[in-house]
């Protein structure tokens, strides 16, 4: 009878036990899920945050964040340096006044100013690397895809004479250790250099933009009168005396330190000097 009681005794506190363990993994369990749901909704919440953020500080011609300086009219409507020279640009060729392409109210660089605190803000989101997906402030943007970033696309050191090599920086001095193209001669090499890159390109066309975007522009045909010798042994060229903003300048132009005898190096470059020639 005793040994009967025991071995009920026994089978209730294992039962017991049992149940005990059952409920704090359930708790656990319960607690873990609770925590998760609360980083999935915060997670939900902060992108919703940054979408509307993006929503409110965006361009209002591209569409996207600036990527540099904001502009804003007199009503405050946003406008990036970028789509802001590009509309300056654009009134000036087609002889008319720039609008805000939100309110239309006129537009210039003296009607309109930046917007420091938009900058700054802008600055402070977060953004992706596309070829790492690591997140950062996009003030460090530029710094990250140009130093940091290890997947970000590289050249070679001898794509100047031709090596057509693009990959990840990671294995750009592998690639550079067994690169043939500096063991190539010279009549190889000269058929595989390649024209101006593209990039170049997209730079002059920015800072002809920039030119174009200016309040007043004046054009003038100019012929360059020489050569002359000067005394510090320079080649100068000059241009007769010209009328812009209504007053006088004159273009002077010398040889740098190149060879100035055309039989034997037609290799020479020139330095252009803009001078005012009234007093202000």
């Amino acid at each position: 009878m005793s040994e009967d009681l025991s071995a009920r005794s026994e089978g209730s506190s294992t039962e017991s036990q049992r149940e005990r363990d059952e409920n704090a993994s359930n708790s656990k369990a319960s607690g873990s899920y609770k925590l998760r749901s609360k980083k999935l909704k915060h997670s939900d919440e902060t992108e919703a945050l940054e979408e509307r953020l993006n929503g409110i500080l965006c361009c209002a011609v591209c569409l996207d964040l600036p990527k540099s300086s904001v502009y804003q009219c007199r009503n405050g409507h946003l406008v990036c340096s970028d789509c802001f020279n590009h509309l300056l640009a654009d009134a000036q060729l087609r002889m008319g006044t720039a609008v805000c392409p939100s309110c239309r109210t006129l537009i210039s660089k003296d009607l309109c100013v930046r917007n420091l605190v938009v900058e700054k803000a802008v600055s402070e989101l977060p953004v992706t690397c596309q070829a790492c997906s690591t997140t950062f402030p996009r003030c460090l943007r530029d710094i990250h895809e140009k130093e940091i970033c290890l997947e970000r696309k590289s050249q070679c050191c001898y794509s100047r004479i031709g090596c057509p090599w693009v990959g990840p920086f990671k294995k750009k001095a592998e690639h550079e250790k067994r690169c043939a193209q500096p063991k190539k001669k010279g009549s190889e090499i000269k058929k595989t250099l390649t024209t101006l890159p593209y990039e170049e390109k997209a730079n002059e066309l920015y800072r002809l933009c920039n030119i174009l975007a200016a309040d007043e522009i004046a054009y003038n045909d100019l012929q360059l009168l020489g050569p002359y010798h000067t005394d510090e042994y320079y080649i100068r060229y000059e241009t007769f005396r010209f009328c812009a903003f209504g007053m006088e300048w004159e273009v002077r132009a010398h040889v740098n330190n190149n060879e100035a005898d055309p039989t034997l190096s037609s290799e020479r470059t020139l330095s252009y000097q803009l001078l005012l020639k009234e007093p202000i």
